[in-house]
């Protein structure tokens, strides 16, 4: 359902190109965050803003950035992203995080990318994302260079991915863009745990669907394998006080999604015999 009508004018092109690129974000409740993204990504040709029943000041101020702003019932990120480039006209989709801002290296390399000839361009461009965490741009922790599949030739996308951590593929070539999305995440560890919790029961449910079993001794190796992987191997000490707050974090989320996959399948299984009973 599209909510506002509030035109704002971009032009075909910028640079003296027939490349024209559409931003698309997801949001849900971004008042803090959306009018700073939708200036970020200004130079597109247009923006595409898809909500799902935010209760804050989200639509109203995305109004006063683009007229294609829509309402769209949360079935899942993959649905959601999916929905968004469908409502897009350009032949180029760019899509952003709410909490994302992109460096002046960034645009001028996709000002660049419209001085091209369209047709010698890949199908994508990965993009590398530095994130702010607790205070700290973090360098190690897996958590950079971080490239992201952000910039694809509609036509040749798809999204795919085990969920809640669905992306863009193209089916052909994919480069790499110079400069980077600049990630203001988790505000407080109470954030974090929260999207923590919201993100390990959307992982679960995909692998209890996919029938995956949890022996206990899991619940034990993996967690502790994914904490010597980021702390150690990816040298998240590296990253102070931080990196060890991620690594732990990270071991938790192991944790707890694999623990909810033991309960739901549990939880199936009590019910199965109940209907059998």
């Amino acid at each position: 359902m599209k909510l506002a009508k509030n035109p704002k004018e971009f032009p075909f092109s910028l640079f003296g190109s027939d490349l024209k690129i559409s931003a698309t974000i997801i949001v849900r409740n971004e008042e803090e965050n959306i009018a700073a993204v939708c200036e970020t990504v200004s130079w597109a040709d247009e923006i595409v803003i898809v909500d799902s029943d935010s209760t804050d000041r989200t639509i109203e101020i995305a109004c006063r950035y683009t007229d294609k702003v829509f309402n769209h019932p949360f079935r899942g990120y993959k649905d959601k992203h999916e929905f968004a480039d469908a409502q897009t006209t350009g032949d180029w989709i760019f899509w952003i995080d709410a909490d994302e801002r992109v460096t002046p290296e960034l645009k001028a390399s996709v000002e660049n990318l419209r001085r091209r000839d369209p047709a010698m361009l890949p199908d994508g461009f990965r993009i590398a994302r530095r994130t702010q965490y607790l205070g700290r741009w973090i360098k190690y922790s897996g958590w950079y260079p971080d490239y992201q599949m952000r910039l694809y030739r509609r036509a040749a996308s798809y999204w795919d991915g085990v969920s809640p951590h669905e992306t863009a593929r193209v089916r052909g070539q994919v480069e790499t863009l110079h400069g980077e999305f600049l990630h203001y995440t988790k505000r407080n560890l109470s954030e974090h745990h929260r999207v923590l919790d919201e993100y390990t029961t959307l992982a679960a449910e995909y692998l209890v669907k996919k029938n995956r079993r949890v022996p206990g001794i899991d619940l034990i190796i993996l967690p502790l394998a994914a904490f010597i992987r980021t702390y150690i191997l990816k040298r998240g000490f590296r990253d102070g006080v931080p990196g060890l707050i991620i690594a732990i974090f990270t071991a938790y989320s192991v944790f707890l999604k694999y623990a909810k996959v033991w309960e739901q399948s549990q939880n199936k299984r009590k019910e199965k015999n109940r209907l059998v009973d």
